[in-house]
């Protein structure tokens, strides 16, 4: 491999030839080797910092800070860091300093590098643009670090597990429309309790999402304000009064969300509670899916001995042992995923909690845990959405014979009969194994009429039931 040498404010270090970071990545290189490649920075985050980089060549340049030759070579570069087109030239991952000071320098040795390259120079010749002096001019990592990881997080959200959210959630509405004169049994405590439809039960899960998307979307709102603008420590020192704001607009354009300056750069630098709270949104999503998973793999649960009242579709075989199995594989792929979920929020809580002073300095952990679990969640509903919910279906003899057989159909003689009545009534069928109206007429509690009359599952559904 060939090297070139590039220096520091530490010295001389030796770079790989062809590779457009500078010395400041390859001590981190040598320094943090931890973890890699499982947690590599995340691609959203170097994308983030290259529409924040391109966006902040703008503003200077407006604000006369930046000649305008210099501004329109660290956009030229940055469009490409942006597009994904240098992604080979980052490679540093999660664990390093926790304001995410070696990542901002990746981004910024790479830009300068690929403008001096583009202005005819050779790598590391820091001329005409300089990483610290242009590319991070009015900038600080402990405001662009965080600047980019709500940018990150906001175009995952939007691009990715938003729409399959609301994708999930369509299929499973037209479900419930479907299902909806379908009668089951219902139950509670994992017993048998009164009926309700198919298209209730499922109705539920939809309501469960719909209130869980809100909630996510809610707690975005509070990701779309940034930091830039604060520098080190949320005074703005070496930065332009108007930069921030500027820069927060230009970015508010490129990225087609809202963006503004926070209005408290201080707390935008010593606390991530935005992203504390968007976390929480993300493990109250994977408690949603975490249930109706469940409920899927055990409504799908047999196909004999099991449940068995709805039919899941055969994905694939289910054992290298047992012929013709067959398992809730979509189920069990998502709720590992939820737990996985519950994990990063757990990391991502700590770590918000551990501010001290000016500095969180868990910044990188952070954005990698809300990160991760948006494109689990993305992916994983996705993937559970297309390959199971479409296409669930009842098993209506399966349904039949369990609403048949479940004596608390007993609970519509109640306001007829009186409860103690109606307990003894299914005592009986249940000791002796006998069907509630025969136990019923037996008693002589009520006649044929009556019970016909009385007990009717489909009617028991709604609320009005059985006047």
């Amino acid at each position: 491999m060939k090297y070139r040498t590039e220096k520091d404010t530490m010295g001389d270090m030796r770079v790989p030839a062809d590779r457009y970071w500078g010395a400041q990545t390859q001590r981190a290189l040598e320094h943090f080797a931890i973890g890699m490649p499982t947690f590599a920075m995340p691609a959203g985050i170097i994308r983030a910092l290259g529409v924040l980089k391109l966006c902040a060549a703008r503003a200077n340049a407006e604000l006369g800070e930046l000649a305008p030759d210099k501004a329109a070579l660290i956009e030229r570069a940055a469009c490409e860091v942006r597009d994904g087109r240098l992604d080979d030239h980052f490679p540093l991952g999660v664990f390093q300093t926790g304001s995410g000071t070696q990542t901002n320098m990746n981004v910024n040795e790479v830009i300068a590098n690929r403008a001096n390259q583009l202005a005819g120079q050779a790598l590391g010749s820091r001329t005409p643009i300089h990483p610290n002096d242009d590319v991070n001019r009015g900038q600080s990592s402990n405001d662009t670090f965080p600047t980019a990881m709500h940018m990150a997080v906001v175009d995952a959200a939007h691009t990715g597990l938003l729409p399959a959210v609301r994708q999930l959630r369509d299929t499973l509405a037209e479900k419930s429309r479907a299902y909806a004169q379908v009668v089951k049994t219902g139950r509670t405590h994992l017993m048998d309790a009164v009926p309700v439809t198919l298209g209730q039960e499922i109705g539920a899960w939809v309501a469960q999402l719909d209130d869980a998307r809100q909630a996510l979307a809610t707690a975005l709102e509070g990701v779309l304000h940034l930091a830039i603008g604060a520098t080190a420590v949320g005074t703005g020192l070496n930065s332009h009064p108007r930069f921030g704001a500027l820069c927060a607009q230009h970015i508010a354009r490129e990225c087609g969300h809202p963006y503004r300056q926070a209005g408290n750069l201080f707390a935008a630098l010593a606390a991530h509670d935005a992203l504390v709270n968007v976390s929480a949104a993300l493990r109250t999503l994977a408690g949603v899916m975490m249930k109706i998973a469940n409920d899927v793999r055990w409504l799908a649960s047999g196909p004999r001995a099991g449940l068995g009242e709805i039919h899941i579709p055969d994905n694939e075989p289910g054992s290298s042992i047992m012929p013709g199995k067959v398992n809730p594989t979509q189920a069990e792929a998502l709720t590992m995923v939820c737990v996985r979920v519950f994990g990063n929020d757990a990391c991502v809580a700590l770590a918000g909690s551990q501010g001290n002073f000016q500095l969180n300095v868990y910044k990188p952990v952070i954005a990698h845990g809300v990160l991760e679990s948006i494109q689990l969640l993305g992916d994983a509903i996705r993937s559970f959405d297309t390959h199971c919910a479409r296409g669930i279906a009842p098993n209506l003899p399966r349904l039949q014979s369990n609403l048949e057989r479940n004596l608390m159909l007993v609970t519509a003689l109640n306001r007829h009969i009186g409860y103690d009545k109606a307990a003894a009534i299914a005592h009986k069928a249940h000791a002796e194994d006998m069907t509630l109206k025969a136990a019923a007429l037996e008693l002589q509690y009520l006649t044929t009429d009556e019970f016909d009359r009385w007990v009717v599952p489909l009617d028991m559904t709604n609320s009005g039931a059985n006047p």
